[in-house]
């Protein structure tokens, strides 16, 4: 297992904008994972809202760090399914990813995320999604 620092690290190392971008691993455990966006303007759409491909790397990010705490360094896993429902328009605040591993099989993982902006608990978006897992 991983804890919450390891896994971004291998984000990091894996994906370099990761760094760049701030994201942070808050938490990982029990086959779930919390990942923090912090806010930047250059993410906001015309009209001031977040944008929705913001979110969606933000739950991708956060359903990785979920598989990578569960399951170790398992690099190629990637993303097979995602499906994202904008629920609410995101504050512009840091955006809080809360991941949770649904079923975990030998050779995939399926997944939900609620997004949420920092300070609230209306949920700003809720994604599902499914990992495919390499082959040991």
């Amino acid at each position: 297992m991983l804890d919450a620092q390891q896994v971004q690290q291998v984000i990091y190392e894996g994906l370099p904008a990761a760094s760049e971008e701030g994201l942070v691993v808050e938490s990982i455990g029990d086959h779930r994972a919390r990942v923090r966006s912090p806010f930047r303007p250059s993410t906001l759409r015309p009209g001031g809202s977040i944008s929705g491909p913001t979110m969606m790397g933000l739950a991708d990010a956060a359903m990785y760090a979920a598989v990578l705490g569960a399951l170790g360094r398992v690099e190629m896993a990637v993303t097979q399914n995602l499906n994202i429902n904008f629920l609410a328009r995101p504050g512009q605040k840091d955006l809080i990813a809360e991941a949770v591993i649904l079923r975990l099989g030998r050779r995939s993982a399926v997944l939900e995320v609620q997004l949420f902006s920092e300070g609230s608990d209306d949920m700003v978006a809720h994604v599902t999604g499914t990992y495919a897992l390499p082959v040991s």
